[in-house]
């Protein structure tokens, strides 16, 4: 009480008070105005507070903000000058103010970092060892500010895509050499796989572009498409059913059929197709490669169903023979996915753009896979399933 009646400087103790809700009598204080009202309130908050809340643990006491990165740049500036004149001339400062910013930087680390004699300012031990790790982190500072400008810059940056097997061997290497051309310095990251363990790989944030099989539908992705393929019979020339020149839909159940594995979009297509049919497939191997299926199909252990594009090498050649599912087409929908709302790079958008022009190149000028193609169908006469 003593101490608020000589904040208040009152003798009349019945007097009313202003408080910050207005006028109020404080008994025998008397009357103060608002700025000694403040004053009072930090004085209390001051005396009482320490007495009624727990005191800090030492880990609480330990978490302290970091130190300001423009203290330490001024630091390692005038350690390197000795002379608060020339530091703050190199950085456009007054002397004052670099003077106010070195005793800051010393009251936030606890203890004295410089020794001024005279003129000059030599560095105290503190000082040394903060000078050590203020190098370190103004030369990382430095570094990914030069690495933020570099990305900015034309033809640099980062390309993650995931894509599947098939994908990575057949579309892939001469996209990447397009590409190449026009981002000559940007960084591509390809990771291959399944396409649900791509769109795992973009949850994880593994990749930021997926090449993909029939994406199951999420509101989160963005689906674009890349091209339509159809599943067909492959065999070996030796086989009863490309020597007849036809598939018997009665003997498809004994036949030993060689497939990608089990865990496959494609697979489930496959398994999902004949099931319409009440055909129940005979699968003797699953393989996670799709070179070990067609050199397995061309040595006659089996037959296989898949694109005419990954065997379009061995239809040129002979080693294998094209034969129809049926009359009912599998289909496939190849797409690239994002994440919805997500603004893609420029090379993103490139990388896209050079994806779906080598994939109508890659269906319009083989003679195999463009329309016309001898491939057969389930129309055509000479390797046609009953």
């Amino acid at each position: 009480m003593l101490v608020a009646r000589r904040l208040a400087g009152a003798e009349n103790p019945s007097r009313q008070t202003v408080s910050y809700f207005g006028t109020t009598t404080l008994g025998p204080i008397g009357p103060i105005s608002i700025t000694d009202f403040r004053r009072l309130v930090r004085y209390l908050a001051g005396w009482l507070l320490p007495r009624f809340l727990p005191p800090l643990s030492a880990a609480q006491t330990a978490m302290k903000a970091p130190i300001d990165s423009r203290q330490l740049q001024s630091f390692a500036i005038l350690a390197r000058t000795g002379s608060f004149t020339l530091t703050a001339r190199e950085l456009f400062l007054t002397q004052s103010a670099i003077s106010h910013s070195m005793k800051a930087l010393e009251n936030d680390v606890g203890c004295r970092l410089f020794d001024r004699v005279g003129k000059k300012v030599l560095l105290t031990q503190a000082g040394e060892q903060l000078l050590k790790h203020a190098e370190i982190v103004l030369r990382e500072m430095q570094s990914a500010r030069d690495g933020l400008e570099q990305l900015g810059k034309w033809g640099r940056g980062r390309l993650r895509i995931g894509a599947t097997a098939s994908i990575c061997a057949a579309l892939l290497p001469g996209v990447i050499r397009q590409f190449k051309h026009g981002f000559p310095q940007s960084a591509i990251q390809i990771e291959p796989g399944d396409s649900p363990d791509l769109i795992v790989a973009m949850e994880h944030q593994r990749i930021d572009l997926a090449i993909a099989v029939q994406v199951s539908p999420d509101d989160r992705l963005e689906r674009l498409p890349l091209f339509t393929d159809e599943l067909i019979f492959v065999a070996s020339p030796e086989h009863p059913w490309a020597q007849a020149g036809v598939v018997s839909r009665k003997e498809i159940p004994t036949q030993n059929v060689i497939l990608y594995r089990k865990t496959s979009h494609t697979f489930r297509l496959i398994d999902d197709y004949f099931r319409k049919d009440e055909i129940a497939l005979n699968t003797i191997m699953e393989l996670g490669s799709m070179e070990a299926i067609k050199e397995l199909v061309k040595l006659n252990m089996g037959i296989s169903i898949v694109a005419p594009w990954l065997v379009e090498r061995e239809l040129r050649e002979g080693t294998v023979v094209a034969l129809p599912l049926g009359r009912r087409k599998l289909k496939r929908e190849w797409t690239i996915v994002h994440w919805r709302g997500r603004r893609l790079s420029l090379a993103e958008e490139t990388f896209i753009g050079t994806c779906k022009t080598a994939a109508q190149q890659l269906f319009r000028e083989s003679p195999i896979l463009s329309e016309g193609n001898p491939i057969p169908t389930a129309e055509m006469p000479v390797r046609r399933s009953i």
